[in-house]
């Protein structure tokens, strides 16, 4: 198998290819690897496609970054069954690896090379692919915000986040927008946001969806409908840490659902989150395909368990990394 890292150079706070260059040596007579650079957004994919196209060898392709270099990977490699995917996570945003426990096994080359191929599902948005998260409403605006100060002095480098959610809370707290789950509509027209999720964890901390596997062929979709600033201030742990959906006080506000296909219906000018890409989008269809991608999970990895409901899984993933 053919391996090739691509590098994101404007990931994180540090270049890591001569980390990974030097990582690599001791496998200059062992495997075929190569380090590609990326130049521009979307590059990655464009590269990719490219490659699959003109080899039809088994492949993997190491996303070298974050959650936005993992999304253009992904999109790169859609379609090709002799391509896989892992990543080397070493960007600023590394949310879909919690889904394994953290990025430890994700920054050990010997781990990555000795990885397990396992089919996961993608979430699918016109010709876009997410692998993690489709989010929009509240979340949306905080990235909006974060997007458009982060070089500003004061209110912009570590503190841009808190910037956006100072803004969100007092401009984003009703957002128009019709869900639909399967044809079952979760809201009327207004919520405070909405998740679509493959994995579990969305804007660096927030577990929204702690019962969602890769592999189930199914959404798990949360909505959580408008509330005072009192009451989300209150509540905002508990969904930090994936506790909402067994806290009574989410029943009256909260609206979860699984599923193969959401549509969303909103205003002109509504945004939403793709694997943390804003992209403007007010009426689409997220639909799930089973089974995309071959990913390569680290050695030793597996998946959270959250109260046994992926521990099939777990232990299927457990053993074939074993070996």
């Amino acid at each position: 198998m053919k391996h090739i890292f691509i590098v994101n150079p404007k990931a994180g706070q540090t270049d890591h290819e001569n980390i990974i260059h030097e990582s690599l040596k001791k496998y200059d007579n062992t495997i075929d690897y190569e380090i590609y650079r990326t130049t521009a957004p979307r590059d990655a994919t464009r590269f990719i496609k490219q490659y699959c196209s003109a080899h039809h060898e088994e492949v993997c392709f190491y996303a070298c970054g974050g959650d936005g270099t993992l999304n253009e990977v992904i999109n790169g490699v859609v379609g090709f069954p002799y391509a896989y995917v892992s990543i080397y996570a070493c960007g600023s945003g590394n949310d879909f690896v919690k889904y394994y426990g953290g990025i430890e096994k994700f920054l050990n080359i010997d781990n990555l090379i000795n990885g397990t191929p396992h089919k996961i599902d993608v979430i699918k948005v016109r010709d876009r692919y997410s692998v993690n998260i489709v989010n929009f409403g509240f979340d949306t605006a905080v990235c909006q915000t974060m997007t458009n100060v982060r070089r500003k002095p004061i209110i912009g480098g570590k503190r841009a986040y808190t910037t956006g959610v100072v803004k969100a809370l007092f401009t984003a707290m009703k957002n128009e927008c019709v869900v639909k789950v399967d044809g079952i509509p979760l809201n009327e027209d207004k919520m405070l946001l909405c998740t679509i999720a493959n994995a579990q964890y969305v804007g660096g901390a927030f577990r929204c969806a702690p019962k969602a596997t890769l592999d189930d062929g199914m959404l798990d979709v949360c909505l959580i409908t408008p509330v005072s600033r009192f009451k989300f201030i209150k509540l905002v742990k508990d969904y930090t840490d994936g506790k909402h959906l067994d806290n009574p006080e989410f029943a009256s506000i909260m609206k979860y659902k699984r599923g193969k296909k959401v549509e969303v219906i909103a205003p002109e000018g509504f945004a939403i989150t793709l694997d943390g890409e804003i992209v403007e989008n007010n009426h689409f269809v997220a639909e799930v395909v089973p089974e995309a991608v071959n990913f390569m999970v680290p050695a030793g990895a597996c998946p959270i368990v959250e109260d046994g409901f992926v521990k099939e899984n777990q232990e299927k993933i457990h053993n074939a990394t074993a070996q």
